[in-house]
C-alpha cells in the first residue's frame, strides 16, 4: 500500500515558528498504519518536536530500515532528504551519510525487530561510533508485517496471538546502550506526548547518539487467547469462502494526567503496563545509578520511562576521526584527492 499525500491546505491563523513554517509544514504523507498504532503518535510527537525546534526540513536526513517503524519517516517533514535502507542497515547508511554531510542532522527510525535482531550490531557500532543522531526505537514486542511474531524485545510470559507464551528472556535496548557507553539513553511511551516531545527534542540538540526507545503498542497483535474476536478464535469457528483478513479499528491508547509516581496503562488486550517516570532527585549523568534503576523497575515489573541518562562531554564520531570541520561533500575535489605525491607520502607513515 502506498502513502497518499495530505491536501496542502493551512488555516490562515495558524501559528508558525521563527522560519515562518506551521506545524503542518512538518508532516508528510497520510499514514497507512492500522488505526490507533502507537507510531502514529510517535510521528505526532516527532511532528512537534521538529517545529519547536524550527528545524529547516531541508536540512534534515530522515533514515530508516525495513519493518512498520521504517514507514514513520514518510510520515513526517516531506521537504526532508530520507533513505529508506535494507533490514536492519539503517545505522551503517547513516553512519556512511554522516561521514559525508555533517551539516544535516540526522533522524533515524528503527523498531525493536530492525534494531534488536538482524541489525543489533549495527546498532552496537553505531553506538561506539557515537554518530551524531537521533536513534529512536519504535518498541512493541512483535514483528507486525509479518503477522506478531514475538521480537527480541518481548518479555518472558508475554503471549502471542495464539496464547503461546515467550520462554526467551528479552533484550533491553536502554540496558545495552548504557553498557556500550551511549551518550544519550531514554525511554518513553507513545501515548505519553508530554513526556515524549521534549525528551525527543533534547535527543536532535544532543551531540552524538542519542537513542530513545518508545514504547508503542501494535493494535493488530495484542489480541489474546479466550478472546472470541481473537483471530485464533474466528479461524477455529469460521467456515472461510475466501481467503481474507481485518484489522479492527482500536482507540489510541494514552497516559492519564494523574500525578502519581506509577501510572499503570491498560493495553487492548486486557493486560496493564506500569510505568515508572524518574524522580526529581534523579542524576541521569551516572551511568551506573541509570543502569541500576532500569534493573530496579524490572525486578517491580516496571518500565523506566524519562530522560535516563546523558553525558555532555562525549565526543561523536568526526572527533574521534579527526575530521575537518568543513563536510566532505561541500570540499573540492582536489582536497578531496590530493594527488599521488600526498598519498605516497601518507603511505610512507604505515611502512
Amino acid at each position: 500500500m502506498t502513502s497518499i499525500a495530505k491536501p496542502p491546505v493551512r488555516h490562515p491563523s495558524s501559528r508558525v515558528n521563527g522560519l515562518g513554517l506551521s506545524i503542518r509544514d512538518y508532516e508528510g504523507a497520510m499514514s497507512t498504519l492500522c488505526a490507533g498504532c502507537g507510531h502514529d503518535s510517535v510521528t505526532a510527537a516527532l511532528v512537534q518536536a521538529a517545529w519547536e525546534l524550527e528545524l529547516e526540513p531541508h536540512r534534515v536526513g530522515k533514515m530508516s530500515g525495513i519493518g512498520c517503524s521504517s514507514k514513520t519517516t514518510a510520515y513526517f517533514m516531506k521537504q526532508s532528504h530520507g533513505f529508506n535502507s535494507v533490514h536492519g542497515r539503517m545505522p551503517s547508511v547513516t553512519s556512511g551519510a554522516n561521514a559525508a554531510n555533517r551539516s544535516l542532522t540526522y533522524i533515524g527510525i528503527s523498531g525493536d525487530g530492525d534494531s534488536l535482531s538482524i541489525g543489533f550490531g549495527q546498532l552496537s557500532h553505531a553506538i561506539r561510533r557515537n554518530v551524531n543522531m537521533l536513534y529512536v526505537i519504535e518498541n512493541n514486542g512483535v514483528y507486525g508485517l509479518t503477522k506478531g511474531q514475538f521480537s527480541a524485545s518481548a518479555d518472558i510470559g508475554s503471549t502471542s496471538k495464539k496464547g503461546e507464551a515467550n520462554e526467551q528472556a528479552p533484550i533491553d535496548p536502554v540496558l545495552v546502550a548504557l553498557t556500550l557507553g551511549c551518550t544519550f539513553v531514554a525511554r518513553s511511551f507513545s501515548g505519553d506526548k508530554k513526556q515524549l516531545v521534549p525528551i525527543l527534542k533534547a535527543g536532535i540538540a544532543h551531540k552524538g547518539l542519542a537513542l530513545i526507545d518508545v514504547i508503542s503498542p501494535c493494535v493488530s497483535f495484542n489480541d489474546h487467547e479466550g478472546s472470541t474476536k481473537s483471530y485464533s478464535y474466528t479461524r477455529e469457528h469460521e467456515v472461510e469462502a475466501v481467503q481474507t483478513d481485518f484489522v479492527p479499528l482500536k482507540r489510541e491508547i494514552t497516559v492519564p494526567e494523574t500525578g502519581e509516581a506509577v501510572q499503570v496503562v491498560e493495553m487492548h488486550d486486557g493486560s496493564r503496563v506500569r510505568l515508572r517516570s524518574t524522580s526529581a532527585d534523579y542524576d541521569p549523568t551516572d551511568r551506573d545509578s541509570a543502569y541500576a534503576h532500569v534493573r530496579a523497575c524490572q525486578a517491580r515489573h516496571e518500565i523506566a520511562t524519562g530522560l535516563l541518562f546523558v553525558d555532555e562531554t562525549g565526543k561523536d564520531m568526526h572527533d574521534h576521526l579527526r575530521t575537518v570541520p568543513t563536510p566532505l561533500i561541500d570540499l573540492p575535489y582536489e582536497a578531496l584527492c590530493p594527488g599521488k605525491g600526498a598519498l605516497d607520502k601518507l603511505m610512507e607513515r604505515y611502512r
